[in-house]
């Protein structure tokens, strides 16, 4: 059996211990937030925070997450969250939607980390992202909008 925090609830899975935490999320939490997007960590759509960091769930297999803390799009608060929420909303930054979960994830994460990032820093922690409807103009302006807030 394997036990972790799951957005500030402790959870445990007693099934197969190389099911990817992201099928744990979804299919036995029933959190649909996560994405899955490509199932080899290249697209970013099912980033995690587990332990404060970011973490591709398609290819972490839960036996790896016992006593970690994972936070998903769901449990995501805090100011950096909230500031990216609202920069978000305000550029209008989503067209599809569907890799949004793992940009703002990201984004999070970018900000918790360097409260002022410069165009570099957002391409670096952004790099593992894909958006298939290339929003990546908008991506980078809502993170420094975010920043902007948050500073003042």
């Amino acid at each position: 059996m394997i036990t972790f925090k799951l957005n500030g609830q402790e959870r445990t899975f007693d099934g197969d211990p190389e099911t990817p935490l992201l099928w744990v999320i979804r299919d036995f939490e029933k959190l649909s937030g996560t994405k899955y997007g490509c199932g080899i960590a290249q697209c970013g759509a099912c980033t995690v925070h587990m332990d404060g960091t970011t973490r591709r769930s398609c290819i972490t297999p839960i036996s790896t997450v016992e006593g970690s803390d994972i936070i998903t799009i769901e449990g995501i608060e805090g100011k950096e969250a909230e500031a990216i929420h609202k920069a978000w909303v305000a550029i209008d930054v989503p067209q599809c939607g569907y890799c949004q979960s793992g940009q703002i994830m990201s984004a999070v994460a970018l900000l918790q980390t360097t409260p002022k990032p410069t165009d570099d820093d957002i391409d670096g922690a952004m790099a593992g992202n894909i958006c298939r409807c290339a929003t990546y103009h908008r991506i980078r302006q809502a993170i420094h909008n975010a920043a902007d807030t948050m500073e003042g």
